[in-house]
Order: C-alpha cells, then sequence, then structure tokens
C-alpha cells in the first residue's frame, strides 16, 4: 500500500508546476492548461484522503467527478473565448488583450 504522503506530495508537485504554468506563460492556452494541472492536482488530494480517512465511502470520489465535470465546462467556454479572441486579435497573448476589461 502506498503512503498518503506519496499522494499528498505528488498532489502539491502537480500544483507548483500548474500554478508556475498559469502565472509565467503569457499565453492564454498555457494559462487554462496550467489551471486544468492545478485542479488536478486537488482530485488527486481529494481521492487520497477519502481512500485513507473513509475507504468505503464515495463522497471523495463523487466530489472529484464534479470537479471534473466543472473543469470541462471551464475549458469548453475559456477556449470558445480564446478562439473569438484569436480570429479578432490575431493572437492570443494575454498581455495585449484588453477587450474584456470593463
Amino acid at each position: 500500500m502506498v503512503p498518503l504522503e506519496f499522494y499528498l506530495g505528488l498532489g502539491a508537485a502537480l500544483f507548483a508546476l500548474g500554478l508556475f504554468g498559469a502565472l509565467a506563460r503569457p499565453n492564454a492556452v498555457r494559462i487554462l492548461m496550467g489551471i486544468e494541472l492545478m485542479l488536478n492536482a486537488a482530485n488527486i488530494n481529494l481521492l487520497a484522503f477519502n481512500r485513507y480517512l473513509h475507504p468505503r465511502d464515495l463522497a471523495g470520489q463523487v466530489l472529484a467527478v464534479f470537479v471534473i465535470t466543472v473543469a470541462a465546462a471551464e475549458v469548453a467556454v475559456g477556449l470558445a473565448i480564446i478562439f473569438l479572441l484569436a480570429r479578432r486579435r490575431h493572437g492570443i497573448d494575454v498581455d495585449r488583450i484588453r477587450l474584456l476589461r470593463g
């Protein structure tokens, strides 16, 4: 059996990698990929805690499926906005896009 600390370490490493990817690059697609990595890291932690604290309960798994569903919807909306901006501005550099500011 794999100890809980290994899963938590993997989740922390994935979250740090996603945070770096979301903050370090001005490309909108890379920002979305970084956010996806952070959500997957949260899912790993949810499932690890569910397995070690309540192995017969499905609450952690149901919550992880809900997070995956929300992440898929977020990616669909985000990519639609990115494709629209790419057509209008001929690029997806986040630093140059001021179209959505109020």
